[in-house]
C-alpha cells in the first residue's frame, strides 16, 4: 500500500501551477517502539505534565508555549500566533529563486519529501516545471510551512519527479573553518599515503543498500520472536558480587605502518580465500 500523502496543496512559478502533493521519501514504521509498562501489573502507564512548583497534574487545556526571556519569567506564545507567522507558504510552494545544483553543500540538506502531481491535468505543468530545472542544472528555492513551521525547502529534479528536501537555516549550521582550524598543515607522509591508497582499493565495493542495514533491528526482532512464544516471568535481581568483571583493555600501541600492512594482509587473504571458494 502506497503511504498517504503528507501534505498537498500548489507548486508554482510565475504564472505557472500545478496541483502537487508531498510524501515523505524516508520512514521509520519498520523500527521498533517500547512500550513502558509498569513491572508488576503489565499495564502500560501514563505520563503527564505537572507544575514544577505545586506538584500538581496539568490539564491538557491549560498547557501553553512559553519563551523564558529571563530567569524565571515566560512570555507565552499561542498557537494561532505560531501559524500565522507562515500564513503565505501554508497551501503554496512557490519557488522565489534559483540557485546551480552544485552549489549547496550536503550539510544544509535537512529531511527528503517525493512531491508529484496530484490529478492528470497538473502533469504538464509539473513537467515544464521540473525539466526547466533539468536542463538549466538548477535547483528550487521556497518556503513551505510544514508541521506549524516555515521551513526553507529545495526542489530538485530527480527521474519524472522532484524531491523537496527541507533546508537547514544558517543559525543551525556551524562554520567549518572554526572546528578545522587545529588540523595540522603539511601533506602526510608518502609510504602512509600509498598503504591508505591500497587499503581503501581493497575495501571499495559498489553501493549496496545492505551496507546500511541496521543490526540492531534484527537482533531485537529475533528476540521478540523468542520471548513472545515463552511464558511471562519477572526477571530475578542479580545476585551481589556476580557482576561480570570488565575486559582487559590493550594498552599496547601499535606502529602506524605496521598497523596499516596487516590490514592490507588480511585483505589480500580475504580475497584471495573468496577467489579459491568461488572457482570450487
Amino acid at each position: 500500500m502506497a503511504p498517504r500523502p503528507y501534505w498537498k496543496g500548489y507548486l508554482k512559478l510565475s504564472l505557472v501551477t500545478a496541483r502537487v502533493s508531498l510524501t515523505p521519501a524516508t520512514s521509520d514504521q519498520g523500527k521498533f517502539r517500547f512500550h513502558t509498562l509498569n513491572q508488576s501489573t503489565g499495564n502500560r502507564v501514563r505520563s503527564r505534565y505537572v507544575d514544577a512548583e505545586t506538584g500538581a497534574v496539568i490539564a491538557d487545556e491549560d498547557e501553553v508555549r512559553g519563551y523564558e526571556v529571563e530567569n524565571g519569567r515566560h512570555v507565552i506564545i499561542e498557537d494561532e500566533e505560531i501559524e500565522a507567522t507562515g500564513l503565505e507558504s501554508t497551501h503554496t510552494i512557490d519557488i522565489s529563486q534559483f540557485v546551480p545544483s552544485d552549489s549547496i553543500g550536503w550539510i544544509w540538506y535537512d529531511t527528503p519529501y517525493f512531491l508529484k502531481p496530484e490529478e492528470d491535468v497538473a502533469e504538464e505543468a509539473f513537467a515544464v516545471i521540473r525539466e526547466a530545472m533539468e536542463v538549466t542544472g538548477t535547483v528550487g528555492i521556497s518556503r513551505l510551512v510544514l508541521a506549524r513551521r516555515e521551513r526553507a525547502i529545495l526542489l530538485e529534479p530527480q527521474g519524472k519527479g522532484i524531491i523537496l528536501w527541507t533546508l537547514r537555516y544558517g543559525d543551525e549550521v556551524r562554520n567549518a573553518a572554526d572546528l578545522v582550524e587545529s588540523t595540522r598543515d603539511g601533506k602526510p607522509d608518502r609510504r602512509l599515503l600509498e598503504l591508505i591508497r591500497k587499503l581503501i582499493g581493497g575495501m571499495t565495493a559498489p553501493w549496496d543498500p545492505e551496507m546500511v542495514r541496521d543490526p540492531v533491528q534484527e537482533k531485537l526482532k529475533e528476540i521478540i520472536a523468542i520471548k513472545a512464544k515463552a511464558k511471562p516471568r519477572r526477571k530475578k535481581k542479580p545476585e551481589p558480587g556476580n557482576a561480570p568483571e570488565p575486559e582487559s583493555v590493550e594498552s599496547n600501541v601499535i606502529d602506524m605502518m605496521e598497523a596499516l600492512r596487516r590490514s592490507i594482509e588480511k585483505e589480500k587473504k580475504g580475497r584471495n580465500k573468496s577467489n579459491e571458494t568461488g572457482r570450487k
